[in-house]
């Protein structure tokens, strides 16, 4: 896990590759890589590249980037973690060819010099690559297929310029700090910034499971090699033929074990990363494992810390409960602003716990994130296909819905959710039926010339459980959750990982389901050998939250206090917004 960037001038009028421009965006991830911090500047100055490294694989020199071939034909810089690189390396080896180290990243090379493009779907892992061909003259870059790793472009006058992180092309100095005018309204909506957008006008993410190419002239190509989509239709067996469940939940957790330090455990009170931890204890290894207790919540039904420590108990793991108090939070609230990398309604709670299992000595940890997309734990599973129902009855007659609406807004605004006056106008669809539950701010609310995304309708999928999913693994878990979980390990030199959110067993898990046998959240729970306590698995879903109203209260303008959750979102913005000053 580390951090990327580089500077690309494939226009002859370009300036080349500043050194001063590539030392400001190397600082900028320091975080992200304190283990090491490399740089290489092609023999015309054209092309930059810089990577800091948080060294997981292969601790060695060996395993250090930008890496290259032994002719210098190929150069990469990476950031994730390729889980059957094994494997592919023995293929490679079988084949002559010959390496210097044992890291992920070394297969990737070579991997791409056999196959090129093609290399990108025999990936199982999480991943952003650039890679340059000096023969050709090309640089390709590509992104695993659930977007955990993130990778952010900005081209403009002949000049290429791409990071791990925003922050990091603002501070950079070549993007120009300019939000982005449809930003606003967005996040006004979701909470986050859906991509391929990010707050900043003209950067842009490279989509999920996507890959691009530039040659030296700008000219550019472009394609996909795999989706969300495609995996949950269940038409393509898995590679592997699990007998069950368990095994395949298992596989996943060996994989993503792979690493040369400890990997440790985020445990909450929830069936999610309960499960993850107790399989991962049926793998023998030494386990260690961080719960984050608040205060305000010390003693009541919110309190996660005693069903967690109940398991680390079963299990044996060397467990750290690391409680926050409202001092503590308030002590910690500048430096969070400052790590978050897009305005974002959460990441609070992932950038806190991860700074616990830092001042433990952990680099790698493990969450629990992907359990509700993929095992149907949230209530949209069931919410979105009634709405989609009730509202088709009146789809005939499509002006219905609008007048309904329109009429029904000012009274249902007082006394309920108003949401419910958009229910015949949005639900008949799925797209619209997730901004109804998704949604924090409704169309309607919008200023005249404000924009805002809707998801694309779910094509092809066999049932509303797969439509459902992949509306929340490519819309709040992509846009939301993966990447909050990506800035907020990486501001305390963490590595995440989400075997939850895992190739192979999602298409396991989709075959199944297309097969006559679906999974759900408590088939989930019951994986383990050893069977979990029945306090987590009969326990309600409540999710991992934060007392933002206790902690955060206090610190609101007084306009803003008595807006809630919303009166949050709106400081977060402008906060965000003016940190810009202080940028460059």
């Amino acid at each position: 896990m580390c951090g990327l960037g580089g500077v690309f001038s494939y226009a002859a009028i370009a300036p080349a590759a500043l050194e001063d421009e590539l030392s400001r965006l190397s600082d900028a991830l320091r975080q992200r890589g304190p283990d090491g911090a490399g740089r290489w500047v092609s023999d015309d100055g054209r092309l930059g590249l810089v990577h800091r490294r948080l060294a997981i694989i292969d601790l060695s020199p060996a395993g250090a980037q930008p890496m290259h071939t032994d002719d210098g034909r190929y150069t990469v810089v990476f950031n994730g973690e390729i889980y059957n690189h094994r494997a592919l390396r023995a293929q490679l080896q079988a084949e002559g060819v010959r390496f210097r180290g044992h890291s992920d990243t070394e297969v990737l090379l070579h991997l791409y010099a056999r196959d090129g493009v093609g290399f990108c779907s025999q990936l199982r892992g999480m991943f952003a690559l650039i890679i340059w061909d000096a023969l050709k003259g090309t640089l390709f870059a590509a992104r695993d297929v659930f977007g955990i790793k993130p990778l952010y472009f900005h081209d403009q006058h002949g000049v290429l310029r791409f990071a791990s992180q925003v922050k990091a092309l603002l501070a950079s100095g070549g993007v120009p700090v300019e939000v982005d005018p449809d930003a606003a309204s967005q996040f006004a909506v979701w909470g986050h910034l859906p991509e391929p957008g990010t707050w900043i006008r003209d950067v842009v993410s490279l989509p999920a499971g996507g890959w691009r190419c530039w040659q030296r002239d700008g000219a550019t190509t472009s394609g996909a090699f795999g989706s969300v989509e495609a995996l949950l239709r269940g038409e393509q067996q898995p590679a592997t033929a699990y007998d069950c469940l368990h095994d395949a939940v298992l596989d996943s957790i060996r994989h993503h074990l792979e690493a040369d330090v400890p990997v440790g455990v985020f445990l909450s009170g929830g069936i999610d990363s309960s499960t993850l931890a107790a399989l991962m204890a049926e793998t023998g290894q030494p386990l260690t494992s961080v719960t984050l207790g608040f205060e305000p919540y010390r003693g009541t039904e919110a309190d996660e810390t005693p069903l967690a420590e109940l398991v680390a108990q079963q299990l044996g793991t060397q467990h750290h409960t690391v409680w926050i108090s409202q001092q503590a939070f308030e002590a910690s609230l500048e430096s969070f602003l400052r790590d978050m990398d897009q305005p974002t309604l959460d990441g609070l709670n992932t950038w806190l716990v991860s700074r616990a299992a830092a001042s433990v000595g952990l680099k790698v940890v493990v969450s629990g994130l992907g359990g509700d997309e993929f095992f149907g734990g949230y209530p949209s599973f069931s919410q979105l296909p009634q709405m989609r129902r009730l509202a088709g009855l009146f789809a005939p007659i499509p002006w219905l819905g609008q007048v309904l609406r329109r009429t029904m807004t000012p009274w249902l605004g007082r006394l309920t959710n108003e949401k419910y006056a958009g229910l015949l106008e949005y639900g008949s669809t799925w797209s619209g039926a997730y901004l109804l539950r998704r949604g924090l701010s409704m169309p309607w609310r919008l200023k005249p010339g404000q924009v805002f995304t809707l998801p694309s309708e779910p094509n092809d999928l066999p049932d509303d459980h797969s439509c459902v999913s992949w509306l929340e693994a490519t819309q709040y878990m992509r846009h939301q959750l993966l990447r909050d979980s990506d800035w907020a390990s990486m501001a305390h030199s963490l590595e995440l990982r989400v075997p939850l959110v895992d190739t192979e067993l999602v298409r396991y898990m989709a075959w199944s389901r297309r097969h006559g046998q679906p999974f759900n959240k408590q088939s989930l729970a019951h994986t383990p050998l050893r069977p979990l306590p029945d306090a987590i698995v009969l326990r309600e879903k409540t999710g991992f939250t934060v007392p933002l109203r206790e902690f955060m209260m206090s610190r609101l303008p007084p306009e803003a206090q008595g807006r809630g959750l919303t009166g949050w979102q709106h400081w977060v913005w402008q906060q965000q917004v003016s940190s810009l000053r202080d940028v460059q």
